[in-house]
């Protein structure tokens, strides 16, 4: 079964909405590991209020005003707080900025039931001065990404495992590995298209409740990073499985992110 990819309220309770077609699709970081101050200097946090409570999820900061995430994160927002430059969302330090904005673009055809086209960008109201810990990711792709590429991380602040409910306070990141969307489609069936990708790690690592929006990030050339992905779904299961968890293609949609922004 496919869940759509959760968001956590911030009053503890955790909505799951589901499809209600074959299979189910939500996120995690699960068999991940602890990041260091600066090691993940594009990483938003991003505290979502709507008419009908308050979310979280996760971004990537693309340039010194933009946030790309999944259409789910901004869908119904009234106003977003972010945080920019931590590692520990209970102990903000000095070189973490904390911002709020309510300016936000939804991709035009994104399907909260389906989640196709499921990606969206948030804007701060003014441009921020980078920082050793505040930088953003470095490029767009350019290229479609094939299965079994290495070097992609994600990253995020959900939960660790399906008993540990609520977000974590440290950053986790882990290493993932695309596969095919003919295999991903063993587990999901037809609700993968081709602007998904799924990933999956040596066991059941990956994404979990909390890290909607979160990127996928292929690193190379050192520590030079391409965004590549932004989490949308994981198995109705539960983030303790070996099932692959699913992004949206970042470069389906470069010329659409291109023409609502300045990011080259």
């Amino acid at each position: 079964m496919i869940l759509k990819v959760c968001l956590i309220a911030l009053i503890s309770a955790i909505f799951l909405p589901t499809w209600t077609k074959s299979k189910s699709l939500t996120p995690r970081v699960i068999g991940g590991d602890h990041a260091f101050a600066g090691q993940i200097p594009y990483i938003a946090a991003i505290y979502k209020q709507t008419n009908d409570g308050n979310y979280f999820c996760g971004g990537a900061l693309m340039n010194n005003q933009w946030i790309l995430t999944s259409g789910n994160c901004v869908y119904e927002a009234v106003l977003f707080t972010i945080y920019l430059g931590t590692i520990n969302l209970k102990d903000v330090d000095a070189n973490s900025l904390r911002l709020a904005t309510d300016i936000y673009v939804i991709h035009p055809d994104f399907n909260p039931d389906t989640l196709e086209n499921d990606i969206g960008l948030i804007q701060l109201r003014i441009p921020i001065t980078f920082t050793d810990y505040i930088k953003p990711v470095n490029q767009l792709p350019t290229y479609e990404l094939q299965p079994n590429t290495g070097g992609l991380m994600s990253m995020g602040w959900g939960q660790t495992s399906d008993e540990d409910t609520g977000i974590e306070d440290e950053l986790q990141f882990v290493y993932l590995l695309p596969i095919s969307n003919d295999e991903c489609k063993l587990f999901y069936g037809n609700q993968v298209k081709d602007s998904m990708v799924c990933v999956g790690g040596n066991f059941n690592e990956g994404f979990c409740h909390g890290d909607n929006g979160i990127p996928l990030v292929r690193y190379s050339n050192g520590p030079r990073t391409t965004h590549m992905g932004i989490a949308s779904f994981i198995s109705q299961n539960g983030c303790d499985t070996p099932e692959p968890s699913g992004y949206t293609r970042t470069y389906t949609y470069v010329d659409w992110i291109r023409n609502v922004t300045d990011i080259v």
